[in-house]
């Protein structure tokens, strides 16, 4: 599916501050999520993985 967020935050003349402020996430997120480093649809994970040393 391709990201649509950053097309449509343009029409509508927002920052990615803005957006992030009415969406009650951080700038960082919504960076990520534009850029494809953060998918929002999958969970994160409960935990780190523990060495095996």
């Amino acid at each position: 599916m391709k990201n649509r967020i950053t097309g449509l935050r343009g029409e509508r003349g927002w920052t990615q501050a803005e957006l992030a402020q009415r969406a009650g996430v951080s700038r960082q997120t919504i960076n990520a999520i534009e850029t494809g480093k953060f998918d929002p649809s999958l969970p994160s994970p409960s935990g780190s993985p523990s060495s095996s040393a």
